[in-house]
């Protein structure tokens, strides 16, 4: 049995040194070596600090609470409606902002006017077929998962178009792998890791709408296989990039996995205790690494998102294995509450 209080307190405390003052949030506390990054407020540095705290209990109220929530609100373009940080596509960082202003029970200010013309079916179903499913799953799900998260909770579309957003994801999900678009994992350059880290994002929408996967076994068996033959650090075929060792990495990688496997586990008993073993194998593993880490001197611990990604696969760990990881206050995954992280 895992204790994480001490781990709560750790990130608690790396949260409070990003503060600015006035709920605004910095993603990083410094800067890297090729003078990229955005210091000071920034989208994701608000974003995930509500995130962080709300996953770890210590979500903020009173003034502190309104204050975020303006930070946030401040943010959005009003002319737009978007949300726009240079790290990511600007879907992403809408639908991102979006789900962080959700857990204030609250809506961005402004339509999403850049958006509505994925807000018809042909729009949609436009957007899905025109991403790189085959060389660049990962990144481009940003977007076919993003425009979901986002227009929904805005209240900007109808259930009919909900509707044909995830019938197209059924009629499309690869039999072989229950994960991606049909014929591109073998069809295509990217990894089957880099598959399953996009088709995370389309899953945690199905699970926020209620909706099923088509292939939960399969599903099961794909992630089982990378996790047992060390395929998970994958980024290109037979190609491995030591700094994105799966396991070792503050991000976003492990939730994925996680994730992936312990809804589909919710579908199907196939292979369960299998299944169950590699969740529980893993948390002994990555939570003492996590643990270990230096917010002094650590890169992902530096970025506010990147130790989000970290948070919720702890939080979905603890989910998954009751009895194995134990806190004085339990662990909330968002993705429980809203879609997108």
């Amino acid at each position: 049995m895992m204790n994480i209080d001490a781990l709560t307190g750790k990130i608690a405390d790396i949260v409070a040194s990003h503060a600015l003052g006035g709920g605004e949030y910095a993603r990083w506390l410094w800067q890297d070596g090729k003078g990229t990054r955005e210091l000071g407020n920034n989208e994701y540095g608000c974003a995930d600090a509500a995130n962080i705290l709300y996953t770890i209990g210590q979500f903020p109220t009173g003034q502190a609470r309104e204050d975020m929530l303006a930070a946030l609100l401040a943010l959005q373009d009003p002319a737009t409606g978007l949300f726009e940080e240079r790290t990511h596509h600007t879907i992403h960082t809408t639908a991102h902002c979006t789900a962080a202003i959700e857990l204030f029970d609250a809506r961005p200010l402004y339509p999403l006017t850049a958006l509505k013309k994925y807000q018809t079916v042909e729009g949609l179903y436009g957007l899905l077929e025109s991403l790189n499913w085959t060389g660049n799953p990962w990144p481009q799900s940003h977007q076919g998962a993003g425009i979901y998260a986002a227009s929904v909770l805005c209240g900007e579309v109808s259930l009919a178009w909900q509707n044909a957003y995830f019938d197209w994801l059924w009629a499309h999900t690869d039999p072989k792998y229950g994960m991606s678009c049909a014929g591109t994992v073998d069809g295509g350059t990217a990894s089957l890791s880099a598959h399953m880290c996009g088709w995370f994002h389309y899953t945690f929408n199905m699970e926020y709408a209620r909706r099923p996967m088509r292939y939960p076994a399969r599903v099961i068996d794909s992630n089982l296989e990378m996790y047992n033959t060390h395929t998970l650090s994958d980024n290109e075929r037979g190609k491995h990039a030591p700094a994105d060792v799966f396991g070792r990495t503050v991000g976003f990688r492990e939730i994925d996995w996680v994730f992936c496997v312990s809804r589909a586990m919710r579908q199907t008993p196939h292979r369960f205790e299998e299944a169950r073993a590699a969740l529980t194998d893993f948390a002994r593993s990555y939570i003492p690494w996590l643990e270990s880490l230096d917010p002094q001197k650590d890169e992902g611990l530096n970025d506010l998102h990147m130790l989000f990604g970290a948070v919720c696969a702890v939080a979905e760990l603890q989910r998954a294995l009751p009895g194995e990881i134990v806190s004085q206050v339990p662990w909330k995954l968002v993705l429980d509450r809203r879609p997108f992280i």
